[in-house]
């Protein structure tokens, strides 16, 4: 049993492939290309929380999942990620994540840092194969905070994929990013703005990628 996540949080991914959850405030934020974004306002931080809906038509799921599962990878594909890679912190295994902010952002003193825990699988649910992983930040890991750089303590990401039934995936991200306070919200919320669109478009051309990517290894 995972000591991580728990089957409900793996469970409610999922499902939202099937029925989205969008009471509560969750308005349309934006609509291109068969993606929707949806976003919620958070009165007490003054950010939005993010679901995405829609297809990536030349990858599969599973290759989707191991793209995003390769941080190496990402350091290749991803423009933004700085530095990207697991540790084992006195015995707990983290991710340490640092971000180059696209302008205006990456003119500032301050750099967002993350160290975060993830879990990834691969569930059978009713003969539908669908990939699931979840992340989270985890402020009690022992990462030493660098100066210069802000450390990130209210981070979670959710990714659900399942095949669309032709050649590509279909794809459920929840996200949510909060810096604290140290970083104004109208330039957070505009990097997430010029950022989540972006994110399936860059995934898309990176799966398609991998394979050469993997061969060169």
């Amino acid at each position: 049993m995972s000591l991580l996540f728990t089957d409900e949080e793996f469970q409610g991914a999922w499902r939202e492939l099937d029925e989205p959850q969008l009471e509560g405030g969750w308005e349309l934020f934006t609509e291109t290309m068969g993606v929707k974004i949806y976003r919620l306002y958070d009165k007490e931080t003054g950010l939005y929380e993010y679901k995405v809906f829609g297809v990536l038509d030349t990858c599969t799921p599973e290759l989707c999942a191991d793209v995003y599962m390769d941080l190496k990878y990402r350091k290749d594909w991803d423009k933004y990620a700085k530095e990207l890679y697991e540790k084992d912190y006195d015995g707990q295994t983290a991710i340490y994540w640092e971000v180059k902010y696209p302008f205006p952002m990456s003119n500032r003193d301050l750099k967002p840092q993350y160290v975060y825990v993830r879990e990834r699988r691969d569930l059978d649910v009713d003969g539908r194969k669908i990939w699931v992983i979840l992340a989270r930040s985890s402020p009690e890991t022992p990462c030493e905070e660098k100066s210069g750089v802000l450390r990130v303590k209210d981070y979670k990401q959710s990714v659900a994929l399942e095949g669309d039934g032709a050649c590509g995936t279909r794809v459920f991200l929840n996200y949510f990013d909060n810096p604290g306070g140290m970083i104004p919200t109208w330039l957070v919320n505009w990097a997430a703005k010029s950022g989540v669109p972006g994110f399936l478009t860059d995934m898309q051309k990176a799966c398609s990628n991998y394979r050469s990517y993997c061969q060169k290894k």
